[in-house]
């Protein structure tokens, strides 16, 4: 990145003969300047060695189709605890790291809050000869309950942690308290609009990519192009693998990680939902894995989440809808404040 010599090339512009009104205004341009450049891209690997999460790591091990495998998770408790428990889990271009925000308020709460890290993502094991599907991620969470103690559980899920959400929810019905699905992708079956692009295609085509594209495609897609520096936190984790030294074996995991999430949809299960739902849906959200890969015509039907939130409200039982206007893929980052209430209304109702 090119900061420090912007920074330093204006800067110099301030010579000895300058008034000191126009030496300000040049001060003022160029700290404007620096301000707006991103910040250079940490390398990162695989494990995310040396990445801070906001609090601490552990791990649980365990074999998994012949592969010793390592989920990491943090597990808060509150001081003064509530006796209930609330699971994060994070989207497929996140890790659980993101949560940081909605852990310190659920915490306050009195809530104990529990933050995987699927396998193939954030500090978890990153598998290349594995089949990924939502059925291992849920039992593999469950796994990480049992071992914790957690008999039953608020489900957040946000992006695609939505769609591990929901399989968890269907397959363990009598650990999930309530479901709560923020931006969830998978509204719509990708598979039957999408040209299907095979994991080799894909694992070529995210090698290819870096930091610039991480951001444009996040800027598009989660804030309809209006992008903040507030949001460059966004990119550090899928932008550092890309600079760093793992970034083939990473550009294979999303590349399978990426052919779960539009060969098995779980929407059409939303109506064998039976626990309490609360969807929380920004609506600008355009969001469409494969989107790029379709025909002009269906790529502006794709990710319209204005719609696709009211549909998947009325096909899941009883759920409500708190509709977000104006607000894209990640409403924790945009309006926390509205995402809040939203939730600590839905999580206080008996």
């Amino acid at each position: 990145m090119r900061t420090a010599g912007i920074c330093g090339n204006a800067f110099a512009a301030l010579r000895p003969g300058m008034t000191a009104f126009k030496s300000i205004l040049l001060a003022l341009a160029a700290g404007v300047a620096c301000a707006q450049e991103p910040a250079p891209i940490k390398p990162l690997d695989a494990a995310l060695s040396g990445f801070s999460y906001p609090h601490e790591v552990k791990f649980l091990d365990f074999t998994d189709q012949g592969q010793p495998l390592k989920m990491a998770y943090m597990d808060v408790v509150a001081e003064t605890p509530n006796g209930r428990s609330v699971l994060l889990l994070h989207g497929k271009n996140f890790s659980g790291a993101y949560w940081d925000k909605t852990i310190s308020a659920l915490v306050k709460d009195g809530y104990r809050v529990i933050i995987p890290d699927q396998i193939g993502f954030g500090k978890s094991s990153k598998p290349t000869d594995y089949q990924y599907s939502f059925h291992a991620l849920a039992t593999q969470t469950k796994a990480l309950l049992d071992e914790l103690k957690v008999e039953k559980t608020v489900v957040i899920g946000h992006s695609m942690g939505g769609m591990v959400a929901t399989r968890f929810t269907l397959m363990f019905p009598a650990m999930t308290e309530k479901l709560v699905l923020v931006n969830p992708i998978g509204l719509e079956d990708w598979k039957r609009k999408v040209p299907y692009q095979t994991i080799d295609q894909n694992t070529a085509a995210e090698s290819e990519k870096d930091a610039a594209a991480v951001r444009d495609y996040m800027s598009k897609a989660y804030f309809d192009g209006k992008w903040k520096p507030g949001y460059e936190v966004l990119i550090g984790i899928q932008a550092g693998w890309l600079a760093g030294p793992d970034k083939e074996t990473m550009a294979r995991v999303s590349a399978l990680t990426s052919d779960m999430v539009v060969t098995q949809p779980v929407l059409y299960e939303f109506p064998d939902i039976k626990v309490p739902t609360l969807l929380i849906i920004g609506e600008r959200d355009r969001t469409a894995i494969g989107k790029n890969l379709a025909s002009p015509e269906v790529a502006k039907t794709l990710g319209q989440y204005q719609i696709l939130g009211k549909q998947a409200a009325e096909a899941i039982p009883g759920a409500k809808l708190v509709a977000m206007p104006g607000i894209g893929h990640v409403p924790q980052y945009e309006d926390f404040d509205g995402y809040w209430t939203a939730l600590g209304d839905f999580l206080e109702k008996e």
